[in-house]
């Protein structure tokens, strides 16, 4: 999610979720290899597990930066082949490149010679007139066969005339059995979900959901569903969702008991940001405006963290969080109810 999911927003992600996978906003490789490292590849240890998401088209500059990203300490490169934004497509990268298996081929055995972590890819099930059916399974096949074991699949097409990006969110239908279907096809793959998960319940549902026809891996098991979903905006807008990742996924207590708790961790982090790195508050907290959706004083939260903008006082959140009217919010699910 560019413009999303920046170092600060995973911090505050992190903690409503101890397990989930975290994912830095989609970098281009250029930009990694000539640009200010410290800056766009920077991280705090406490977000572990977390992802480097690249946007390039060229292997070597690919491969360079996947070098970089993996010393840096991620756990994971992700090629982005999903994306249809004007930006992206002029680039001659992200969704277009599903048009050009052999070329995401070529970048995945470039970035996997030089990197110490997996290459994994995320994708759309096609783009355009393709049809999934004749096009989604060789895709998948040949970038495979590089050595990419590990798919996240948009369970939609990239329009990439005719729709905007943010169009293209919305208005390709939804297929969640051409998913499936890859699953039964590659079953000794890793392939996970996304697109439209709005709750962590319906994302579980989705994931569990038992493959028609079935299939087995290569020891005889027999799978029974998908083997991850990867949540995007609707955690932007409602980040405490997040503290029902690690009960229904992880059978793990919630990572946080409250809202009021990350606000307090939260306030840690901005005088430490701030006090540290020079960070202005503002670039921390605009990722926290959704924290209390759906509670009273949501509105009032939103409004007081947004007046300020760029000149947002260190002291906002628990200020701000003092004039709040009380909680009326039950804690965090447990595992056992989350999963009953």
């Amino acid at each position: 999610m560019m413009d999303g999911t920046d170092r600060h927003c995973r911090y505050f992600h992190r903690l409503m979720s101890r397990h989930a996978r975290l994912y830095t906003e989609m970098v281009t490789a250029d930009a990694v290899v000539h640009g200010d490292r410290d800056y766009l590849l920077g991280f705090c240890d406490e977000e572990h597990p977390v992802a480097l998401q690249l946007g390039g088209s060229d292997p070597a500059t690919l491969a360079q930066a996947a070098s970089i990203g993996a010393d840096h300490g991620y756990d994971e490169i992700n090629l982005n082949v999903g994306c249809p934004s004007d930006r992206v497509q002029s680039g001659a990268f992200g969704a277009c490149l599903m048009k050009t298996p052999t070329l995401v081929a070529d970048c995945v055995a470039a970035m996997r010679a030089t990197s110490s972590v997996p290459i994994t890819v995320k994708c759309r099930l096609g783009v355009d007139d393709q049809d999934p059916a004749q096009t989604l399974f060789p895709f998948i096949e040949t970038v495979a066969n590089a050595g990419c074991h590990l798919f996240i699949i948009h369970a939609r097409k990239a329009w990439l005339k005719g729709l905007s990006p943010k169009e293209n969110r919305t208005v390709p239908p939804l297929d969640y059995d051409v998913v499936r279907a890859v699953k039964t096809h590659f079953a000794n793959l890793t392939i996970l979900l996304n697109g439209g998960l709005e709750t962590v319940g319906h994302a579980h549902s989705e994931m569990t959901k038992a493959l028609n026809p079935a299939s087995t891996d290569e020891n005889g098991n027999e799978q029974t569903g998908l083997d991850g979903v990867m949540l995007g905006r609707a955690p932007y807008a409602n980040p405490w969702l997040l503290s029902e990742v690690d009960p229904f996924f992880f059978s793990s207590p919630p990572a946080a008991a409250s809202r009021q708790e990350v606000v307090h961790r939260m306030q840690d982090y901005v005088d430490r940001m701030v006090r540290d790195n020079t960070v202005k508050p503002h670039a921390i907290t605009r990722h926290m405006l959704g924290l209390f959706s759906g509670q009273r004083g949501a509105r009032h939260w939103r409004q007081a963290l947004s007046r300020h903008g760029r000149n947002t006082p260190p002291d906002i959140l628990t200020t701000t969080l003092a004039t709040m009217p009380p909680a009326a919010e039950p804690a965090a699910p447990s595992a056992r109810t989350a999963l009953a």
